[in-house]
C-alpha cells in the first residue's frame, strides 16, 4: 500500500522566502552595527561610569535652584500648549484636503500631499534653527518650530483616519444634495472626533518633550537654562533641572494619557 503523500503546512517557497527575508534583516542589522561601532560589552562597561556620575557629580541636587527652573519649566509647558493649540486648529481643514474620500479634485489632492510629505521630511531641530534664525532666540521661535512638527504629524494621522471612516454617511449625503460642508459636518465630523482629540492630547505629550531638546538651539524653555548649566559643568543645578522635568512631563503625561482612555 503506498504510503499518502505529505502535504506540508508551509510551502517551500514560502518557508525560503521567509528564510531570505530573515537573513537580509539580519545582515542590515550586523551592518548598522559594524558602522555605528555598536558594542554591548562597551554598553555594560560604561554602566558602573554611569553611576559614578550620578552619586558623585548629580547627587545631592542643588535645591535652590528651584526658582530659576520652574519658571522654565511653565515656559516650555506655554510652548508645547501654544503651539499644539494653533496646530490643532490649523490641521483640521487641512486633513479633509488631503484625504481621498473627501477631497476628489486630484488637481488640489496630490499638490497638498506633496506639501505634507515635504513637511513630515524636515526634523524639529532643523526647524528650531530655522525659526531662531528668523525670530531671534527665545520661545517664539519654538513654538513656530513645534507648530509646523505638530501640523506634519497631526494632518497625517488625522486624514488617514478620514480615509478609513464608513463611507456610507457620506454617500448618503451626497446622494440628498449635499454639498462638502455637509458631508465633512454631517457625515465625517462625528466619526473622527473621538480619534481628533487623542491625536491631539498625544501630540501635545510629544511637544513638551520636544521643546525641551529645542531648548539647546536656542528655542527657549527649560532646555535653554540646562545647555547653560551644562557648559558650566553645574552638576547640582542640572540635577535639579533632571528632577523637576522629569516630575512635570510626568503628571502632563499621566494627566493627557487618562483623558486620552476616557474619549477612545
Amino acid at each position: 500500500m503506498d504510503k499518502q503523500k505529505r502535504i506540508p503546512i508551509i510551502p517551500l517557497k514560502q518557508k525560503l522566502f521567509t528564510v531570505g527575508v530573515l537573513v537580509v534583516v539580519l545582515s542590515l542589522y550586523a551592518a548598522a552595527s559594524i558602522f555605528t561601532g555598536s558594542s554591548p560589552a562597551r554598553f555594560m562597561n560604561g554602566i558602573p561610569e554611569m553611576f559614578n556620575f550620578i552619586i558623585n557629580d548629580l547627587i545631592p541636587p542643588n535645591w535652590s535652584y528651584y526658582e530659576r527652573v520652574f519658571p522654565a519649566l511653565l515656559e516650555t509647558w506655554n510652548i508645547a500648549l501654544l503651539s499644539t493649540s494653533l496646530a490643532v486648529v490649523f490641521s483640521l481643514p487641512i486633513s479633509f484636503l488631503a484625504a481621498g474620500n473627501i477631497n476628489k479634485k486630484l488637481w488640489l489632492y496630490h499638490p497638498v500631499r506633496f506639501a505634507l510629505n515635504v513637511l513630515r521630511t524636515i526634523p524639529d531641530m532643523i526647524l528650531a534653527v530655522m525659526f531662531v534664525a528668523i525670530v531671534g532666540l527665545g520661545a517664539l521661535a519654538g513654538v513656530y518650530a513645534l507648530f509646523f512638527f505638530s501640523l506634519g504629524i497631526l494632518i497625517k494621522l488625522i486624514s488617514e483616519t478620514v480615509e478609513a471612516i464608513d463611507p456610507g454617511p457620506l454617500e448618503a449625503i451626497r446622494a440628498t444634495g449635499g454639498n462638502i460642508l455637509q458631508i465633512i459636518w454631517f457625515g465625517a465630523l462625528p466619526q473622527i472626533l473621538p480619534q481628533y482629540v487623542s491625536y491631539s492630547l498625544y501630540v501635545l505629550e510629544i511637544n513638551v518633550r520636544a521643546s525641551l531638546v529645542l531648548g539647546f538651539v536656542g528655542a527657549g524653555g527649560i532646555g535653554l537654562i540646562l545647555k547653560q548649566q551644562m557648559s558650566l559643568f553645574n552638576y547640582g543645578n542640572i540635577a535639579m533641572i533632571i528632577f523637576i522635568t522629569f516630575i512635570g512631563v510626568t503628571i502632563i503625561d499621566t494627566l493627557s494619557t487618562s483623558l486620552r482612555k476616557r474619549l477612545v
